[in-house]
């Protein structure tokens, strides 16, 4: 492998386009995900409490719910952007890190 990458600035520019794109797609899902956490209309049986309050837990408040992996996405994401926007230098630095994270991530789903 490589000791150092050169890129065009042209397509770290479009590179970076690409990610501030999925980084707002991911805000929102974020904001939509902070919702989850209000699981209602299962009933007032205890079962149905029961089940409200797992959905809940999916939605947001465990490391595995659906509002904590979107951050961990974003965080992610938010670390190549960075890594392509400072002209690519680090990107060799951090590409077997944020690789090793969005796999982790999925994994753990």
């Amino acid at each position: 492998m490589a000791k150092s990458v050169r890129l065009e600035p042209q397509v770290i520019d479009e590179i970076v386009a690409i990610c501030e794109t999925m980084l707002t797609e991911l805000e929102e899902a974020a904001r939509r995900a902070a919702g989850l956490v209000n699981a209602h209309g299962f009933g007032d049986l205890e079962s149905a409490r029961q089940l409200a309050a797992g959905y809940s837990r999916k939605g947001a408040g465990t490391p595995e719910s659906a509002r904590e992996r979107i951050e961990q996405f974003i965080d992610t994401l938010t670390q190549l952007r960075d890594a392509f926007a400072s002209g690519g230098e680090a990107f060799l630095d951090t590409q077997f890190d944020w690789a090793r994270a969005l796999d982790t991530a999925d994994r753990d789903t």
